[in-house]
């Protein structure tokens, strides 16, 4: 079992920086894949950021690569989002997920968190 808590969102400016951390109990935590998905107002669940268990992989979608940097700390039981030039479209809550797979996709995760908001203003 693995329960996840997010924290860090809130309300910035288009161009600012937003750091978001994903807090992780259980200790099977450095077996997981971790993930970043959001889900803006009336829209379906997006796949963000992807890192394997180890951090020797990730992956990111094409609307936030080379802004956005996924990372982990096994020792910490963290997972960060590190999130560069914010756009307006980047108005989302924001999903911490966990899968025993590697996983690049928004649905079929084992584990959630209740989520952040993160909102960009033009």
């Amino acid at each position: 079992q693995v329960q996840l808590v997010e924290s860090g969102g809130g309300l910035v400016q288009a161009g600012d920086s937003l750091r978001l951390s994903c807090a992780a109990s259980g200790r099977t935590f450095s077996s997981y894949g971790m993930a970043w998905v959001r889900q803006a107002p009336g829209k379906d669940r997006e796949f963000v950021a992807a890192i394997n268990w180890g951090g020797g992989s990730t992956y990111y979608s094409d609307s936030v690569k080379g802004r956005f940097t996924i990372a982990r700390d096994d020792a910490k039981n963290t997972v960060t989002l590190q999130m560069n030039s914010l756009k307006p479209e980047d108005t989302a809550v924001y999903y911490c997920a966990a899968s025993w797979e590697f996983r690049v996709t928004a649905t079929g995760y084992d584990y959630w968190g209740q989520g952040t908001q993160v909102t960009v203003s033009t």
